[in-house]
């Protein structure tokens, strides 16, 4: 099968898909600040580059896409028709990445909580923020 896309407008496209800021990673820092929680974002001297860090009760914050990250049993994770092999070894090798990460946060004394995109949807939303509410504290 082949790509719908020239090379240049999937190369493009790709090239629009962002790495920080994401709409669920603005979601959730609202919701914390609302409640009070003072965040770092991205500290860049803790592995994997955390999404959120909450120094006060030594807790990470990673917000998965759940594309990216290969979320396990999720409609919106979806290998992608064309270039299969090449998906599968990219998004395997970001979960290899991730785990090795948290394994890292956790024998430093980091409690570690991941939030998945799908979780942040507007059916599950408040459920999933009073519920990490609950994790930090």
């Amino acid at each position: 099968m082949t790509d719908v896309h020239t090379p240049e407008i999937r190369s493009y496209n790709m090239s629009m898909i962002r790495n920080k800021n994401t709409k669920p990673e603005i979601i959730v820092r609202k919701f914390l600040h609302s409640k009070g929680f003072r965040l770092r974002l991205y500290k860049e001297d803790l592995p994997g580059k955390p999404d959120i860090v909450l120094i006060k009760y030594k807790t990470i914050i990673f917000i998965n896409g759940c594309f990216w990250h290969g979320h396990k049993n999720c409609k919106y994770f979806v290998i992608p028709k064309t270039r299969t092999e090449w998906w599968k070894a990219k998004i395997g090798k970001n979960q290899i990445t991730d785990k090795k990460n948290i394994s890292l946060l956790r024998k430093a004394g980091w409690k570690v909580i991941i939030l998945w995109e799908c979780q942040l949807r507007p059916v599950k939303i408040n459920n999933t923020l009073s519920e990490l509410e609950q994790k930090i504290k």
